[in-house]
């Protein structure tokens, strides 16, 4: 644990203002999130909602929380009160229900895209036709209580660089097109989510605004 200020501050170097670091704290202790709190960093992510919950009870209201594990319309309503951004939005339906517990809490909740842009099947995600669709549809348009703020997505797990660069210019891509036909005069979409610990570096590279990075912070996880 004592390890964590000074990875923090190296990963911090390196991004040097380029993007916004989400430390993921999944698996990881209170005392462990309290190390890297304590240098004065605030946002942290987390890929289930128990677990997000749990820690936002315990630790301190000014922690940024981000959902960024797949997200399941019946637990939409446990983190809509308090969740900075949700970046796992991966179809129509689970728009809807964040925009009515939005309502409910009346705010506006702030949300990525997730796009599939990896070679594995099981990763989820949008693909550019499903997307397209959403964003074509009347529901869409209708949904007051929630902010698109850009998209994410995740690489393949692989040693291959050069999958990973074509993975992440995809996304760029996929980015560049939407934001110039549907959020042109929205001038907060302007987010691309990827990068995470083995990659973060190629992902700044090709024009990540958010890196996720868990491991490189606090050491292997935990199963």
């Amino acid at each position: 644990m004592e390890a964590i200020p000074g990875n923090l501050k190296e990963i911090q170097s390196v991004i040097a203002g380029k993007a916004k670091l989400i430390a993921i704290s999944k698996t990881k202790s209170k005392e462990e999130i309290l190390k890297v709190y304590s240098t004065g960093f605030r946002a942290f992510g987390e890929n289930k909602v128990q677990e997000l919950v749990a820690k936002w009870k315990d630790l301190p209201k000014d922690i940024e929380w981000h959902m960024v594990g797949h997200l399941q319309t019946n637990k939409v309503k446990y983190i809509a009160p308090f969740v900075s951004k949700i970046h796992s939005v991966d179809s129509l339906r689970l728009l809807r229900t964040i925009n009515k517990e939005g309502k409910k809490n009346k705010r506006v909740i702030p949300c990525l895209f997730q796009m599939h842009i990896a070679l594995e099947e099981s990763k989820f995600g949008l693909s550019m036709e499903e997307l397209l669709e959403l964003l074509s549809s009347e529901d869409f348009g209708n949904l007051k209580n929630i902010r698109m703020d850009g998209v994410m997505g995740m690489a393949t797990l692989i040693n291959d660089e050069q999958t990973i660069i074509k993975e992440f210019k995809h996304l760029k891509q996929i980015f560049d097109q939407i934001k110039q036909k549907y959020f042109n005069s929205s001038p907060g979409f302007i987010d691309i989510s990827m990068g995470m610990s083995h990659d973060y570096k190629i992902a700044l590279d090709e024009g990540s605004t958010i890196v996720r990075i868990g491991n490189a912070i606090f050491g292997a996880r935990k199963n």
